[in-house]
């Protein structure tokens, strides 16, 4: 299921080998990590060897078990309907001919940037390139057929997670609805009432339940589920509603949930337990229109899925909604200041085929920025490129408030 249709920062250069050493301008650095994205394997569905997507501080990774509920928490799991029980939507093996959730792919510094050419939400979506290989598994492969179609890769050189929606390979390079590029340094936001691979605006892979973490003993995150009816609101860390109902008890996209502290999770197993047991401490995050609690994990066969049926036993009702604070509508979403560029420009503008070229900026008040064709995100006020043609370069800056971009040319002759 899908769509129904900060700071001020300057960006200065730094390494790439070491991810959790950058600097923004005068911003202190994102909170240190328990490990750096370069401890990510490499592969399909690898480990991520105790990497966390996201600062400590994110809302992602809040310990929510003591938060208060929210006031109609009652009335809102009613209306989901208290006896449904939650369903993992993932798991091992191949159910009609398709693999169980939704795959991830973990990529380094041998991935070349490729293409995204956007069907339908191009205007709300990042630009490539993207190092996202052709080969990089589809949502449902290998008969995606209808499905949404997600592809999910990191980069553990970058430390950049990258999401398509509704993808489709089109020779070396991809076709897709929409596409995020996320920090997984930093708190980025899309802009306020922008979508992303997911219809709330949100990433999808921070909410994936993988089974490296539950074998390792610990989920350090929310987890994502969809609802079938949600109304046209969001409450963070979402940025965008795909309203299908009117009622004001059905949830807003980024509605989190809890599981009850006082549901007794010993009668499941070692593996279950670590997933309620992070359903009490972090919650699940309402992302998309879908089936009734279904809850978001990553294929492996290393599931057992007669295992995992257990957890339907737990229902809607063992379940509370947490305070939907601010609420976010049409009447009051956020506005404020685009990104700022000062400048960018090229050393030379005039080159023979293949020389190198450094493009440089200065940009004030990005969440982060975007070269393209050629380049793909980076943290760093200057790139160095070698165009074969004469090629406009396109510098994107975005924050939670939109987009500023500004091109240089340079002529090949």
């Amino acid at each position: 299921m899908r769509k129904m249709f900060n700071f001020g920062v300057t960006f200065l250069a730094f390494s790439v080998a070491s991810c959790g050493a950058m600097t923004t301008g005068n911003q202190p650095p994102p909170p240190t990590q328990a490990s750096n994205c370069g401890s990510m394997s490499l592969g399909q569905g690898a480990s991520l060897g105790g990497f966390v997507p996201f600062p400590a501080d994110s809302l992602w990774n809040t310990d929510i078990s003591s938060a208060p509920a929210d006031p109609n928490s009652a009335a809102v799991i009613n209306f989901i309907g208290s006896s449904t029980g939650m369903h993992p939507d993932f798991g091992a093996g191949q159910f009609q001919g398709s693999t169980i959730g939704i795959p991830y792919l973990i990529v380094g510094t041998q991935q070349p940037p490729v293409t995204i050419n956007f069907t339908a939400f191009g205007s709300e979506s990042d630009p490539g390139p993207m190092p996202i290989p052709v080969t990089a598994p589809i949502e449902g492969y290998p008969n995606p057929g209808t499905s949404d179609r997600h592809v999910l890769v990191l980069d553990n050189s970058s430390c950049f997670l990258y999401e398509l929606y509704n993808s489709y390979v089109n020779g070396a390079t991809w076709n897709a609805a929409s596409a995020a590029i996320w920090d997984l340094l930093s708190n980025e936001q899309r802009p306020y009432t922008w979508t992303s691979a997911d219809a709330a605006g949100l990433p999808i892979f921070p909410g994936l339940a993988r089974y490296d973490e539950v074998a390792a003993g610990r989920i350090s995150h929310a987890l994502r589920f969809t609802l079938q009816q949600s109304r046209a609101a969001f409450v963070q860390p979402a940025s965008h509603w795909a309203a299908n109902s009117s009622n004001v008890n059905a949830a807003p996209m980024g509605m989190r949930m809890r599981l009850k502290p006082s549901f007794d999770v010993s009668g499941y197993s070692t593996a279950n337990q670590v997933i309620l047991n992070a359903l009490k401490k972090y919650g699940m995050i309402m992302a998309d229109n879908g089936s009734n609690m279904f809850l978001t994990g990553a294929p492996d066969d290393r599931w057992d899925n007669n295992d995992l049926q257990a957890l339907g036993q737990v229902k809607t009702s063992d379940f509370e909604v947490l305070p939907m604070t601010p609420l976010y509508t049409q009447s009051n979403v956020p506005s404020g200041p685009a990104p700022q560029i000062t400048s960018f420009t090229a050393g030379v503008n005039s080159i023979a085929a293949g020389t190198k070229v450094t493009l440089s900026w200065l940009v004030n008040g990005a969440s982060y920025v975007i070269v393209s064709p050629d380049v793909g995100a980076v943290r760093s006020a200057s790139i160095t490129v070698a165009p074969a043609q004469s090629t406009n370069y396109t510098l994107y800056a975005t924050n939670a408030f939109g987009r500023t971009t500004a091109t240089v040319s340079i002529t090949v002759h």
